[in-house]
């Protein structure tokens, strides 16, 4: 088998976990918000059974942790995978030992949510994990689709683009993160009213006003930073990088829509999951470009080149 194919079958395989895995955080919100997180109260087996009563709470949880094995499954497929073709291997090799380790991590924490009875630190750590491992996932099959491509694209990144991009990415993965501690410290609610908070419009910073707010100004800075990191990827060469600077900017801006409209109406479980798909996806698409302007060449080593010929 050819080097890019092996790298081929690695992004597809990569890819449907990546996919499965995004699933995976949705329903996890629907766990949280729908209030079934302890729905089973044991852990592996659900009222110590394989096969759990059939009552909606119990059903939720227990269809979460199904597709959490399906998960863990696809992932040590796509690892054996890479593990298997030496290519690959010394390429993400690292990469995939990652993976395995934060899903090892992931499934501790899954396991200390309910015996810790749903402590708000372990249910944020928890998906602060998961979206850790999802980036992974992604990382991985993006990286391995750009290795099983015949030609590069030719042309070089714009200065400074790359960093900026590292930045957006790290910093969608944050309000990501500070979105779920709000969710599961239960302070979705204490500023019903928007754009101002209880009527005020800088409230103190403290207790969970603070977290409400600290995430509210989080997505304000957010928002241009993605505005202004999209602007930079218009100039890129890659069409692809140049498609996703827009989709950065519908989905950022679908984001903010989504929060007000979460917070206007009380928080209704299908809003809330939508709202972290959206931002499931904005990490991986902000990834995703991060990755493919890294796979340019700089302006100076193209001009070496040029020089050089």
């Amino acid at each position: 088998m050819s080097p890019h194919r092996a790298f081929a079958i690695a992004s597809r395989l990569a890819t449907t976990t990546s996919a499965l895995m995004f699933a995976l955080i949705v329903v996890g919100s629907v766990v949280r918000t729908t209030g079934s997180g302890l729905a089973c109260p044991d852990w592996p087996l659900c009222h110590g059974q394989l096969i759990p009563p059939l009552q909606f709470n119990i059903l939720i949880e227990w269809f979460h942790r199904l597709l959490a094995l399906i998960v863990s499954v696809l992932l040590a497929v796509t690892v054996g995978w890479v593990a298997a073709r030496a290519d690959v291997r010394r390429r993400v090799g690292g990469l995939a030992l990652l993976a395995v380790a934060l899903l090892l991590v992931q499934i501790l924490l899954g396991a200390l949510t309910v015996w810790k009875l749903l402590d708000p630190s372990v249910v944020s750590g928890h998906l602060a994990v998961a979206l850790l491992l999802f980036a992974a996932m992604v990382t991985l099959a993006a990286v391995t689709h750009l290795a099983a491509r015949e030609r590069p694209v030719a042309g070089a990144r714009p200065a400074g683009l790359l960093p900026l991009l590292g930045l957006t990415t790290l910093a969608l993965w944050g309000q990501s993160v500070l979105g779920g501690i709000v969710s599961t410290n239960h302070a979705s609610l204490v500023c019903p009213d928007w754009p101002t908070c209880n009527g005020q419009w800088f409230p103190a910073l403290e207790g969970l006003v603070g977290v409400h707010m600290l995430h509210r100004y989080m997505a304000y800075a957010v928002t241009v930073l993605v505005c202004v990191v999209a602007a930079r990827m218009r100039h890129a060469p890659d069409p692809v990088v140049r498609l996703l600077a827009h989709a950065l900017v519908i989905l950022t801006l679908k984001q903010v829509a989504l929060g007000i409209c979460n917070l206007l109406l009380g928080v209704p479980v299908f809003l809330s999951a939508i709202h972290l798909a959206n931002a499931a996806a904005l990490v991986a698409l902000a990834l995703v470009a991060t990755l493919r302007v890294a796979a340019l060449p700089a302006a100076r080593t193209q001009l070496a080149d040029a020089a050089a010929s």
